[in-house]
């Protein structure tokens, strides 16, 4: 009878390391290795069938799902993966060309101002946004003499403070609310709108920035300094008018839409995000500068306002250099009102509403 491999595989290895004592572990590895051979190849032969069924279902399944492997293919069968790197698809008798893409940078576009974005533009469903008004200081002044003379004590400086106690802030306070992009106005916010008489009519915001406001305009025209309120209190509507108008204008200029709505968000604030709808916000500009521009922070009155809005609770809201923290473009001509206390400690720490929140609340 023949013997098997295995067999004389492990008797030539059993008598070589009975028979050379030196050859004792070489014998014991090569005994060991021929066995696991063995067994191997009898595992395969007795499971033939089975791998025999894995294979066929894998080449089904390739040949079933063939669409999803592109490389293999051109119209006359199979092609080399070189060949298919080097071919450029190209769709021949057609117009259509694709458009190259070019990288926008942001700083190169020049800003457009609401001015710019209400000039020329009417539209019956938004009575009243056709063109932006300006409130002069003494227009202002003359039409609420009565009420800045029964405040006068109100609204002016106290002479001294205690230097032993620190004012104490709290997040639930109204004049603190943080409102920006990631903190939109908050659905139960609720607030009084107050009117400041005008001879062009009632300006409104926060009734209860009134005095301060007042105060501050009054002592900046006792400076010589002329201040012009150009946007207080604005709803929603308007502010997604201002928006959107913007967001055409840069798109009618060539502009992709979301590039459009990137600069657009640098310069108008997302709609339901805005400090003016919620009537803490004043725009200013000056008798003489009535553009809203980085220009404004070189006229008196913008100095004038970054030097002693504090003293009546105001804040410059979007300084240059904190652009990365605001999320707003440079604006000197925007000011937000957060009580007295507050906004001497942010100015005198250099700190903008969201830096005074993640130190103090």
């Amino acid at each position: 009878m023949k013997r098997s491999f295995r067999n004389r595989a492990r008797d030539f290895f059993v008598y070589m390391g009975k028979r050379y004592r030196l050859l004792i572990v070489p014998a014991i590895l090569g005994l060991a290795i021929s066995l696991m051979l063995c067994n191997l190849c009898d595992y395969f032969r007795r499971g033939t069938k089975r791998f025999a069924c894995t294979i066929f279902i894998l080449l089904c399944f390739m040949l079933g799902n063939s669409f999803a492997y592109p490389v293999f293919y051109d119209e006359a069968g199979f092609v080399t993966e070189t060949e298919v790197k080097d071919t450029v698809p190209v769709i021949e008798d057609s117009d259509i060309t694709l458009m190259e893409y070019e990288e926008t940078t942001f700083d190169s576009i020049p800003v457009i101002d609401d001015n710019e974005v209400l000039d020329g533009y009417v539209d019956a469903e938004l009575h009243g946004m056709d063109e932006a008004e300006k409130y002069s200081l003494t227009d202002i002044l003359e039409e609420n003499s009565e009420l800045l003379e029964a405040e006068s004590e109100v609204t002016a400086e106290p002479e001294s403070k205690s230097e032993e106690k620190l004012p104490v802030f709290l997040a639930d306070d109204w004049k603190l609310v943080l409102i920006n992009k990631q903190h939109p106005v908050p659905d139960d916010y609720t607030f009084k709108l107050g009117d400041i008489k005008t001879i062009k009519g009632n300006m409104q915001c926060d009734e209860r920035i009134i005095k301060d406001l007042l105060g501050m305009m009054q002592a900046a025209g006792n400076d010589g300094v002329t201040l012009e309120v150009c946007s207080p209190y604005r709803d929603l509507n308007r502010q997604k008018y201002l928006f959107n108008r913007k967001i055409e204008i840069y798109m009618s200029n060539g502009m992709s839409y979301m590039d459009a709505y990137t600069i657009s968000s640098q310069a108008v604030t997302v709609p339901g995000a805005s400090e003016h709808q919620i009537g803490l916000a004043i725009d200013f500009v000056s008798d003489d500068y009535i553009t809203l521009d980085e220009g404004f922070a070189d006229t008196d009155a913008g100095k004038w306002l970054a030097a002693h809005s504090y003293e009546y609770g105001f804040i410059l809201r979007y300084p240059k250099g904190k652009e990365y923290i605001t999320g707003i473009e440079y604006e000197p001509w925007h000011f937000r009102y957060v009580g007295r206390d507050a906004a001497e400690v942010m100015t005198k720490e250099n700190l903008t509403l969201e830096e005074f929140w993640n130190k103090y609340l």
